[in-house]
């Protein structure tokens, strides 16, 4: 079981044609880091992170407890011999939850809060893997930079 809370609002920044297919499809591409295969989201909703980023548009999910369930149940039937966990990133410290969520203080304008699998067995591929979740269209919206309040 979870001894954390996940954020109310988890934003990913990326290019508007990726972020549309995640919203109608759920689709997310798992990348290999450090030993994990892993998916990232920022917990923040600012301006300068659609520069830091390289963005056009922001994915922002309005409900984060069932998307993140939503994400580690389609990673277990793909991967089912892999364990998962999700939290926030620590910056400048080791993070309780080991290296793949300890990042150096020059990425803390990130704000990150990641989900990380890895393998139950050492000979296991880390290959970037497609998921897909379903629609989000009922809790999530993609925003352009326009939409930022000034």
């Amino acid at each position: 079981m979870h001894d954390y809370q996940r954020p109310p609002t988890l934003h990913r920044y990326g290019p508007q044609s990726e972020l549309e297919l995640a919203l109608r499809q759920g689709q997310f591409a798992l990348r290999p880091v450090g030993g994990f295969l892993t998916l990232s989201f920022s917990q923040a909703w600012r301006r300068e992170l659609f520069d830091h980023f390289g963005a056009d548009s922001c994915l922002v999910i309005h409900n984060s407890e069932e998307f993140g369930e939503r994400v580690h149940r389609a990673v277990q039937r793909t991967l089912p011999n892999w364990a998962g966990i999700d939290g926030a990133v620590e910056y400048g410290t080791r993070a309780a939850l080991g290296a793949a969520f300890t990042m150096g203080t020059q990425d803390a304008i990130e704000q990150e809060w990641k989900f990380a699998w890895r393998p139950m067995h050492a000979q296991a591929s880390l290959n970037p893997v497609v998921i897909r979740i379903g629609s989000l269209e009922n809790f999530a919206e993609v925003r352009s930079r326009d939409f930022y309040p000034a």
